[in-house]
């Protein structure tokens, strides 16, 4: 008996100890201090940093020192919604342009609802700003803006919208805005191949529909594939693959639940409707999407991290054949992890709310 009991005392310690040595093997530095909400960011080719607070501040974070950036346009913070994500253009060197998303009140409606803005960034301000996309009609929910920015290889831009809080007739209804990912040339213009482009009364810009909340987007740089991530309600928070014309599934099918604990759809999948690659239940909350592409952290080459606002932690996703196969958590307990982009230096970089942006250490 005492040699079953040590065995089993060895086993379980070696559990922990191997446990533990994970989680202990990836330290961290912390890059930015103090900021609230590092909604979005990105690295400009000087390997400085445009970062966006959702309270409606952009910030150019260069040579240790943050600069506030003075030229955005008005921005409000209300609900979920402020200033959100930013993306280069992919000929940022030669052009200047950024993108980024924001809400505001202007167009049809009581509310809010989100824009998609490109404009220059040169010498510290920003010019030239254009609105490529304004959701409409506003809403006075405070819910579900989105919102993620991407580029494919082809130059086209993506984003995505929420469904705003109105899950029974937005994501549905390709007539109207909300619980979409759309496309869009980088000038704004409708690209001519759009699958809705031919369908009377639809929203030319739409790509694929059927979402809740999408607030991961990013370019599989092994596949060129726009890969997404949304959150659910209690449950069914999703990876997804995103692509042309496709209906995934919101609310028709889901694996979530509504807060209060009753059901809203009794199917988790349904004939044409596409099913996630992946999906959490419970919920992690998800928010904030990178791969790992450099030769940085060894075996990690390849694997998806995505932030948990809801657990606080950066889940690193092993994928095979468009399948998550393992999840393995890391930077535990920092704090509601809400941006994740990997810098010009192959290193992983997450943005975490109430701390900064902090810098992922490969082991030693």
């Amino acid at each position: 008996m005492r040699v079953f009991k040590s065995s089993v005392l060895i086993v379980i310690a070696s559990f922990l100890i191997s446990s533990f040595a994970f989680a202990q093997e990836y330290k961290h530095e912390v890059i930015v201090k103090d900021l609230s909400n590092p909604w979005g960011f990105t690295f400009l080719p000087d390997n400085s940093m445009l970062i966006t607070e959702k309270k409606g501040e952009l910030i150019h974070f260069k040579n240790g020192k943050k600069t506030k950036i003075n030229s955005l346009p008005s921005i409000e913070q209300y609900g979920q919604g402020g200033l959100m994500d930013i993306e280069l253009h992919p000929d940022f060197a030669n052009n200047r342009y950024i993108y980024f998303t924001y809400i505001a009140s202007h167009g049809s409606g009581r509310g809010y609802n989100t824009v998609l803005m490109r404009a220059i960034f040169k010498d510290g301000k920003l010019s030239e700003k254009k609105i490529l996309y304004k959701a409409s009609p506003n809403s006075t929910r405070g819910q579900h803006f989105g919102s993620r920015i991407a580029f494919d290889r082809e130059g086209y831009v993506y984003f995505s919208i929420g469904d705003r809080g109105d899950r029974d007739a937005n994501p549905q209804d390709v007539t109207r805005d909300g619980g979409k990912i759309y496309r869009l040339h980088d000038d704004g213009k409708i690209p001519e191949d759009n699958p809705f482009v031919k369908k009377s009364g639809a929203k030319k810009a739409i790509y694929s529909f059927g979402h809740r909340n999408p607030q991961g987007m990013e370019t599989n740089p092994f596949t060129g594939e726009i890969w997404t991530h949304e959150h659910g309600p209690r449950g069914g928070d999703e990876i997804n693959i995103i692509e042309k014309g496709i209906n995934y599934g919101w609310p028709k099918a889901s694996f979530g639940i509504n807060y209060s604990g009753s059901k809203f759809t009794n199917n988790t999948s349904l004939p044409g409707m596409k099913d996630p690659l992946h999906h959490w239940t419970p919920s992690i909350a998800p928010s904030g999407m990178a791969f790992i592409s450099s030769n940085n952290y060894g075996t990690l080459k390849g694997s998806l991290l995505v932030g948990s606002l809801k657990f606080e932690y950066v889940s690193v996703c092993t994928i095979e054949n468009d399948k998550v196969i393992k999840e393995e958590k890391i930077l535990e307990g920092l704090g509601r992890v809400r941006s994740i982009e990997q810098g010009n230096d192959g290193f992983i970089y997450v943005g975490i709310e109430n701390l900064g942006i902090v810098k992922l250490l490969p082991k030693k």
